[in-house]
């Protein structure tokens, strides 16, 4: 029985100390700076399950996340949530510098106008110019060491280059959609080549930076110059939102335009259809994906308004995409 009294004294004891530290931490989960240790999470967990004064049971693989403000990137953005969102400790990781949340699970935009790597070129840094190019002036913007038309092409003139005769068109044959989009080329179009070029080997046609209809002293981008673009506004993963324009894309699927790339979606034509206007955007490279006799395949580049990031694939020429024009 004596030994029964000392351990429901201890036991007081204990929970007297924790209801001490408890009381001690309220009010503080406000305040909690940026980078809080896991040890002293989980100290706040346990204050909040005594001050429930209820018994709560918790699994150590998860964490609930409630309507308080939860800090996901070390820019200081926060992601507010009107629910509890679970969480899963294979998932998210609270560490000293930020709370990573995968995207498959909880889909967050910063509202900072700052991309999140460090290797990201800083917006500050851009230049803005434009050039004037058939009639048609056109923005460009240098990012990193690179310079682009801030536009998409809208070059037609079939009569000064023969290989575009049948090879480009505006958006549903629409004067509007092209001045607002540019045009959709085939590859052949859009790297002024004869169609007959299209079953041998692209090294056998060009070399070097391909003018084809882009202006004189720029060519038409290879992939390994879209991914250095990639790398320079921050990675694949947000690229997209990185340069999509603040508006035209369905569903508020808008980027943040941080650079003044203005991506738009321009859609695609293709066996005699067009689609994809207002949601998808798709830029030709210079790059072949692979040959094999009669079938080549071209790499081109995508966004979309349902994800952040871009995108890479490959086709035949057989359908249109829009172009954009990289500087020598």
């Amino acid at each position: 029985m004596k030994q029964k009294q000392r351990v429901a004294l201890l036991c007081m004891a204990a929970a007297a100390l924790i209801f001490a530290a408890c009381n001690g931490d309220s009010g503080n989960n406000s305040t909690e700076p940026q980078g809080n240790s896991s040890s002293s999470t989980g100290i706040s967990s346990s204050c909040e399950q005594i001050n429930s004064s209820s018994v709560v049971k918790s699994s150590s693989s998860s964490v609930k996340g409630s309507s308080s403000s939860v800090v996901v990137s070390s820019s200081g953005a926060k992601a507010q949530s009107s629910s509890s969102i679970p969480v899963s400790s294979s998932v998210g990781t609270h560490s000293s510098s930020s709370l990573v949340v995968s995207s498959s699970s909880v889909n967050v935009q910063s509202s900072s106008s700052v991309p999140s790597s460090s290797s990201a070129v800083a917006p500050s840094s851009v230049e803005h110019d434009s050039i004037t190019y058939a009639g048609q002036t056109y923005r460009t913007v240098k990012i990193g060491t690179q310079t682009w038309m801030a536009e998409n092409l809208n070059y037609a003139d079939s009569i000064a280059t023969p290989n575009l005769a049948g090879n480009s068109w505006c958006y549903k044959n629409s004067a509007d959609n092209c001045a607002k989009y540019g045009r959709l080329y085939t590859w052949t179009g859009a790297m002024d080549i004869d169609d007959s070029n299209l079953s041998a080997r692209t090294s056998a046609v060009i070399s070097g930076p391909w003018q084809g209809v882009c202006p004189a002293g720029w060519h038409v981008p290879t992939a390994a110059e879209w991914t250095t673009l990639e790398n320079a506004v921050g990675g694949r993963s947000t690229a997209g939102t990185a340069l999509k324009s603040t508006s035209g894309w369905k569903r508020n699927g808008n980027g943040r335009d941080v650079y003044g790339f203005s991506a738009l979606p321009g859609g695609i034509y293709g066996e005699m259809v067009f689609y994809n206007s207002g949601s998808s955007g798709f830029w030709w490279t210079a790059t072949e994906y692979r040959s094999t006799g009669e079938y080549t395949a071209y790499i081109f580049y995508d966004m979309s308004y349902d994800i952040t990031s871009m995108t890479s694939g490959h086709s035949d020429e057989v359908y249109s995409r829009s172009l954009r024009c990289l500087k020598d």
